[in-house]
């Protein structure tokens, strides 16, 4: 029987054998698969766990006794916060490299558009509808990626901490595009308003449903519920009703072929955080001994979003009728959200 740090009365490197204590591969947890991923070993058991292998309890804590992490920081309960990993398997470097390359396609769309005067041609009513109502949609965006930030520091295991922080980053990422872009297109259009889009989102009552529910999740207390309530429940039925049912889909139809690629990316963003989000909280759903507090807990959660998404959609109702050319009704575009939202739950059992 080889040594353990137990048995031999000392933590200190080397006291002690066990399995790869000879090898560079230490396999401190059972990966997911036959053999652990390089995302596994760059999140698994990197953030400290008393429960685990932190024998002398918590190495930095709060002057109250309290450790850096706390499960009671959601209402959600798990037998292993630690089975958790991530479908897109996104770590540090992967995540650096991947919002460069959208970066760099955004930039590049934007640079050639202005350099043949595409965006001047632009129906006008739409040029006003870039300024307001896009510009208004940035501030969403922030508020959903400041809201995940401050959720990811409560996350249990780094797993779900990554997951977390790398859904803040695409929305605040989505937003900086936003800004620029409006920003770099204005420099070539007479009478272009940059804070046309702020006065919107302030004063204008079609964007004040999805300001409240915006702050709502902002406000919420418990991190999970603000991870649920975005990817769960604004992302389908207002997120995606007026980024892909709305400006993708109608600006074609303007005369406008760059904002589409702009906007777009945050599309492929939102599936790999549903995938994210879906596993973890059909995790939770399934645990062996919490399944039924947490289906009650996240059906308490789905209707008090859901009422406040219905709120928020109805408002932006009066905006598909400001276009010359509409391709798309708001009911046709709310039915295919309702839709989708539909499949989600549904994918939870919820």
């Amino acid at each position: 029987m080889p040594a353990t740090s137990s048995s031999v009365g000392s933590g200190a490197a080397g006291a002690a054998t066990f399995a790869d204590s000879d090898s560079r591969k230490y396999r401190y947890f059972e990966p997911r698969g036959k053999r652990a991923s390089h995302y596994e070993d760059m999140t698994v058991d990197v953030q400290p766990d008393p429960e685990r292998y932190l024998t002398q309890g918590w190495i930095i804590q709060f002057p109250n006794g309290e450790g850096a992490y706390d499960k009671s920081a959601t209402k959600a309960q798990s037998s292993n916060w630690h089975a958790f990993r991530a479908p897109d398997q996104e770590w540090e470097r992967t995540h650096y490299q991947r919002q460069s390359k959208i970066e760099s396609l955004i930039q590049g769309v934007i640079a050639n558009a202005r350099k043949f005067g595409v965006h001047k041609k632009f129906d006008k009513a739409w040029t006003k509808i870039l300024q307001a109502h896009l510009g208004a949609w940035k501030h969403a965006e922030f508020g959903l990626g400041t809201s995940l930030m401050q959720a990811q520091r409560y996350g249990y295991t780094q797993m779900i901490n990554n997951a977390t922080l790398t859904n803040s980053s695409y929305k605040l990422r989505l937003s900086q595009d936003i800004t620029l872009y409006l920003a770099e297109i204005g420099l070539d259009i007479d009478g272009w308003n940059d804070d046309l889009g702020k006065e919107t989102w302030l004063t204008d009552p079609a964007w004040q449903g999805t300001r409240e529910f915006v702050e709502s999740i902002m406000g919420a207390e418990d991190y999970l519920e603000q991870y649920f309530a975005i990817n769960m429940v604004f992302e389908p039925l207002v997120g995606e009703l007026f980024r892909s049912g709305f400006m993708v889909q109608v600006a074609a139809a303007n005369g406008d072929s760059v904002t589409p690629p702009v906007i777009s990316a945050a599309e492929a963003d939102y599936e790999r955080n549903l995938a994210n989000s879906i596993d973890l909280f059909h995790l939770l759903i399934t645990d062996e001994k919490h399944a039924a507090h947490n289906k009650k807990l996240f059906a308490g959660w789905i209707k008090k979003y859901s009422a406040l998404a219905k709120k928020a959609a109805t408002g932006l109702q009066p905006i598909w009728s400001q276009p010359h050319s509409k391709p798309i009704s708001f009911s046709d575009a709310q039915a295919q959200s309702v839709e989708r939202y539909e499949k989600i739950k549904g994918e939870l059992g919820l």
